[in-house]
């Protein structure tokens, strides 16, 4: 009878260990397979600044190196483009000959040009009050009858010739004296302006020439080496805007819920073992295809992604960007 039992208790160890090891994989599926994940790992993310230059030129010298920090109106390179440097050289040039023939058409004509132009004046007035007094006299003797008709219209026909011959003289002298006409004069000041607005034109491309720094940050590239060739718009170096910094989280739509517009978050920094809060600015799902169509006909529904952004409620300088962030 003992025998038996002994059989007996030997086949149902196998059995219940089996049951045992059944109900072990079901807790452990229900536990942990049959639960999402709730973590939501994300990255830090920062503003940067292409720096390049609208006029082609070679890399003449750096005065910074990735890694430095820089101010807002720093020089970062200078470019040496020496067509630019002649273009500027013309265009001086040619506002050097406008001026003066803008100061040409407003001064008028030269002193001694004024003087002759005045003499030949004087010298018609006398010929017409020497023209005036022989008519006169021809005239009485005509009255007399010792003169022909055709000695007093041949007097008259001269001083009546000197009185234009005076005119003009008084013309010459008074164009002289006043200087060119007003539509000169605005002609020449019109050309003296093209000229100034192509020299501040070559200005602004030989300002290109130096590399600036629009903002406050830290070099992270340098693409071309002193003395390599850049064309016009390439791009010469990268500049953080350091004070621009946000972290980028892709959420599921399910899980939405704990992210709002101005919402305060909380995410762990692993690589500085600290947390930091955020506060939501941005979210916009990730987009789909025009022709999007659900592929859940029972059960369940597609989940959309959504991308997440938030700042950083206080300056962090440790925060680099591409820094894992984890929110639980």
């Amino acid at each position: 009878m003992e025998t038996t039992n002994k059989k007996t208790g030997s086949k149902l160890i196998p059995i219940l260990a089996f049951i045992l090891f059944i109900v072990l994989v079901a807790f452990y599926g229900f536990f942990f397979l049959g639960h999402d994940d709730n973590i939501i790992q994300g990255e830090a993310e920062i503003t940067e600044v292409r720096i390049s230059s609208k006029v082609p030129g070679r890399i003449s010298r750096y005065f910074v190196e990735e890694g430095d920090k820089v101010k807002k109106g720093d020089t970062l390179a200078v470019l040496s483009a020496p067509d630019i440097e002649a273009k500027l050289s013309q265009a001086t040039a040619a506002e050097q000959g406008a001026a003066a023939q803008n100061q040409k058409a407003i001064k008028g004509a030269r002193a001694e040009q004024i003087q002759g132009a005045y003499e030949m004046w004087q010298k018609a007035i006398a010929g017409v009050d020497i023209a005036k007094k022989s008519y006169d006299r021809v005239q009485r003797l005509y009255d007399q009858g010792v003169m022909t008709a055709q000695k007093r219209d041949e007097a008259d026909a001269n001083y009546k010739a000197m009185v234009a011959t005076e005119k003009a003289a008084k013309s010459q002298y008074d164009m002289a004296k006043n200087g060119a006409e007003l539509e000169d004069k605005m002609a020449a000041e019109a050309l003296l302006e093209r000229a100034k607005g192509a020299v501040a034109e070559v200005g602004s491309y030989v300002n290109e020439t130096y590399l600036i720094s629009p903002v406050d940050g830290e070099v992270s590239e340098k693409f071309p080496n002193e003395g390599e060739l850049v064309g016009s718009g390439a791009p010469v170096m990268n500049v953080m805007k350091t004070s621009d910094k946000w972290a980028t989280f892709n959420v599921r739509e399910d899980r939405l819920s704990g992210f709002a517009i101005d919402k305060k978050i909380k995410a762990f920094v692993p690589a500085l073992d600290k947390e930091v809060e955020l506060n939501v600015y941005y979210i916009k799902d990730l987009g789909s295809y025009a022709a999007w169509k659900s592929t859940k006909t029972t059960g369940s529904y597609d989940r959309k992604t959504f991308e997440v952004r938030a700042r950083f409620t206080s300056e962090i300088p440790e925060v680099r960007p591409g820094m894992s962030l984890i929110i639980k």
